[in-house]
């Protein structure tokens, strides 16, 4: 079977028409195609104003290429972007306030609906580097050990690593032609762009594409029934990170800092992104809060120490506790297999499920409560 190229690509859409008659291929918003290894991966970038009626243009050409011989997968992303100077759109009402507790109805926010979804939190850092997704992993196996139905989005489309720390490379089963049904393993719900792309493929994407993909991975992706999804967010307080806080309706937010001050200066800045746009501080990790000598069992403050817990009543937020720095969390989730799972009775995953109570706390004392929807125009 020949390789799927570019040029087959651009064929298969010549069939697809835009809301004016013109064949996809030659049309000035298809923006970019990507193919690697039978995986394609295409943009569509309208005006604003026209995304609902383009919205079936994007579904059409997605099932055009998913028909094609030899494609494994497809992706169609739609951005739309307001011209200079016109209006936004008015923002959508807002949907009715619903009860607490574990009800599995959509979480809603922005016009992305997410089914059979309680609450979403999101694990965040404002740098990268201090072990965000090893503690996202190991607090969604924590709360899935507290009862709750979890699952876990790797929301990093440049660098995603749930594929390799949950142990997971195959690639999601696509139903009814454009719903995704999430992989599984250790009883959670897993979804990330790397079950669709290489390990060693970038991802070369501008910020609206990104933030399109996300939209379809929490809309088009049949999750649930889930009490906690867990989003792993991607590094940094960029227009990726504000977008999806805007555009998602998040009961919370978790952020991860390692002690030191140049790692809590960013934090700072995570913590004060997440208040401008309403969304509840859940609290702070501190992360490798200490090194665990796995000889001696000696401890060492190689980042220093308490700083997050510092930072945490500085700022008026919950701290949550600390995660040390140990060689068998590491080796672990180079492995695939968390601490929680590879070692559930280990004294560091004691300390995550420490974390995973005061979480689970805060949501069910209102965490969840609803909040307006800011509005989201991308310039």
């Amino acid at each position: 079977m020949a390789e799927v190229t570019e040029d087959m690509v651009r064929a298969a859409l010549a069939s697809v028409r835009t809301p004016e008659g013109v064949a996809l291929s030659v049309s000035p918003a298809l923006s970019g195609i990507v193919v690697t290894s039978g995986k394609v991966y295409l943009a569509v970038t309208v005006d604003a104003a026209q995304a609902r009626a383009w919205e079936s243009v994007r579904a059409e050409a997605e099932n055009a290429v998913r028909a094609m011989p030899g494609v494994a997968s497809a992706l169609v992303a739609l951005t739309a972007e307001r011209k200079a100077g016109a209006r936004p759109a008015p923002p959508p009402a807002a949907a009715p306030a619903h009860g607490h507790g574990h009800s599995h109805g959509a979480a809603k926010s922005g016009g992305i609906e997410v089914p059979g979804v309680a609450a979403i939190i999101a694990v965040a850092s404002g740098k990268g580097g201090v072990g965000k997704s090893t503690v996202s992993i190991n607090l969604a196996l924590a709360l899935r050990d507290l009862g709750l139905k979890v699952g876990l989005l790797d929301a990093d489309i440049y660098g995603p690593s749930v594929p390799r720390i949950a142990g997971v490379h195959g690639k999601p089963e696509v139903i009814d032609g454009r719903t995704m049904l999430p992989l599984e393993n250790f009883g959670l719900q897993l979804m990330s762009i790397g079950f669709m792309v290489e390990e060693d493929t970038p991802m070369i994407w501008r910020g609206p594409m990104v933030m399109s993909a996300l939209t379809q991975m929490l809309r088009e992706v049949k999750w649930g029934p889930l009490d906690v999804l867990v989003v792993d967010m991607p590094p940094g307080t960029g227009d990726a990170q504000l977008t999806m806080a805007q555009q998602v309706n998040l009961a919370g937010a978790v952020i991860v800092s390692t002690p030191q001050d140049l790692a809590l200066i960013d934090a700072r800045r995570g913590i004060a992104m997440f208040k401008r746009v309403n969304v509840p501080i859940l609290g702070i990790v501190e992360n490798m809060a200490t090194f665990i000598c796995p000889h001696c069992g000696g401890r060492s403050d190689i980042f220093g120490h308490g700083g997050a817990r510092a930072e945490a009543e500085k700022e008026g937020v919950p701290f949550l506790g600390e995660i040390p720095l140990h060689m068998r969390i590491r080796e672990m989730s180079d492995a695939g297999i968390p601490i929680l799972v590879s070692d559930p009775d280990s004294p560091q995953a004691a300390d995550y499920r420490a974390v995973a109570e005061k979480v689970k706390a805060a949501l069910s004392h209102g965490g969840t409560a609803a909040r307006p929807a800011p509005r989201i125009v991308i310039e």
